[in-house]
């Protein structure tokens, strides 16, 4: 009888158990991920650009939530795709500036920096329960791309994935340098946009599992070498001070229409559930700042700086969250959020546990579901080749405090990478020379008001300096005697 009892009571309790999986299974939404490279807080319509015309993403923002200050992990791309995907600063993962390929041994130990093996990302997350998962697009975090030397896309819980190590070559047309799941694609027919949106519709209509899946489409544009449709050049050229600048407002239409696109086939198919989120890896690259930028007329509205610097036009993006299916906030929303806080949100929406490490992000759930949230963690970026003097910014939910690094004699060169020869330079500095600044009465950082708020001054003056000195002390040394 006894015996009896015990064998009822696993019966009860093991259907239990599949019955809650079940139950969080059918509940577990689809997750889509799009990510433009280089695209300005203010080159939407929806965001205010006055010539381009984006009415599938001012629709993606008029349904869900267009967030005003949304923020990336970093202001230029390989640092801030790292933190999207670990949820954690980049500074923890070792890349601190954008990628070069490996081309030999070079001093600094860039030739040797990639994402490693160790870091847990969403994607490996959610794979443990139950989503396929999929990248379409930039990955640019190996010096080595596709090499046996680094770990590919596929090691960090990609089951496919097609992308380049930087950007789309020659040019957005007819690229050369697209890779899937290790072989080298060749010669692709079209625009980059339009050929990484084809690549994620193809894997959704060809995939036979009925489980959710986590879709990361990293669209290239508006980065150059910007080549855009003739037709759309032709359609703002009239609206243009030269060519070159109606091939980028063609190249943002043209991003719009092929998120438009995707959008419109996840409406048809997947409707029920599927959150979608749209955003931008760091602020407008700066026109003529180099050779190859001579369309580069990217907008950060009203923001101070561009890609590189740590002021909001480089690290304030544009925003958008739409939950198909799925009863949320919809409107504007002024909630400080990140990209950093896209690992936590998923887990707790798919019921994924995460790792178990020091994140940098928290859940964007309350934002979702009120258009509210307060910080926890306020966000830190340490940027050592920031164009803008102040190397180190801080932003909590009313307040943002930037800082130059000083050594007793000297202010800190710009330094691409912490490796072993530069360990102790950097962390011998010290925090100098603040600028203090109240986001909620502007947010062009046009008037340092430290002196008007003394207080207030003093304590985020002191927080800086803790959460600075927490994040060095964890921040990733390159040697090339390992680890």
């Amino acid at each position: 009888m006894q015996q009896f009892k015990r064998i009822i009571f696993l019966f009860l309790l093991t259907s239990l158990f599949f019955s809650c999986k079940s139950e969080v299974k059918e509940t577990q939404p689809n997750i889509v991920v799009i990510l433009c490279d280089d695209l300005g807080y203010g080159d939407l319509s929806a965001f205010g650009h006055p010539i381009i015309e984006t009415p599938n993403l001012d629709e993606l923002a008029e349904d869900g939530i267009k967030f005003t200050s949304f923020y990336s992990a970093a202001p230029v791309c390989s640092p801030a795709r790292a933190g999207m995907l670990t949820g954690r600063s980049p500074n923890r993962a070792g890349i601190y500036d954008y990628i070069r390929p490996a081309n030999g041994e070079v001093e600094d130990c860039l030739d040797m920096v990639h994402l490693q093996a160790d870091e847990q990302t969403i994607p490996a997350m959610l794979k443990e329960v139950g989503y396929s998962t999929f990248l379409s697009g930039k990955w640019h975090l190996n010096s080595k791309f596709n090499s046996d030397e680094q770990p590919t896309p596929g090691d960090f819980g990609f089951d496919h994935w097609f992308a380049t190590q930087n950007v789309a070559r020659p040019s957005h047309e007819n690229p050369t340098n697209f890779v899937r799941n290790g072989e080298e694609v060749g010669e692709l027919k079209g625009f980059s946009c339009q050929i990484v949106v084809d690549e994620a519709l193809n894997w959704l209509r060809n995939r036979e599992s009925e489980n959710p899946f986590y879709l990361q489409v990293c669209i290239h544009e508006p980065h150059g070498p910007i080549e855009s449709p003739k037709f759309l050049v032709d359609n703002y050229l009239p609206k243009s001070t030269n060519e070159d600048q109606a091939q980028y407002f063609a190249n943002v239409a043209n991003i719009d229409d092929a998120v438009g696109r995707l959008v419109e086939y996840l409406k048809e198919n997947y409707g029920e559930n599927t959150l979608v989120i749209f955003s931008s890896d760091n602020g407008p690259e700066t026109l003529h700042r180099f050779k190859g930028a001579i369309r580069a007329y990217g907008s950060p509205g009203p923001l101070k700086g561009m890609k590189l610097w740590t002021t909001e036009g480089g690290i304030r993006v544009p925003g958008i969250l739409s939950w198909l299916g799925k009863e949320t906030f919809n409107g504007t929303s002024d909630a400080v959020v990140s990209l950093l806080d896209l690992m936590p949100t998923f887990a707790e929406i798919s019921g994924a546990k995460l790792p178990e490490r020091a994140l940098d992000g928290q859940s964007m759930i309350p934002v979702v579901e009120t258009g509210k949230m307060e910080r926890h963690k306020p966000l830190l970026w340490a940027f050592y080749d920031a164009i803008n003097q102040h190397r180190v910014s801080m932003r909590t939910d009313d307040w943002k405090i930037l800082a130059r690094l000083k050594t007793d004699s000297t202010y800190l060169p710009l330094i691409h990478n912490l490796y072993e020869g530069n360990e102790a330079l950097i962390k011998q500095t010290h925090l100098v020379d603040f600028e203090f600044y109240n986001m909620n009465e502007g947010i062009k950082e046009a008037e340092n008001v430290a002196k008007l708020y003394p207080e207030e001054f003093e304590e985020m003056k002191n927080l800086l300096k803790m959460e600075y000195n927490d994040l060095l002390k964890g921040s990733h040394v390159w040697s090339r005697g390992g680890e």
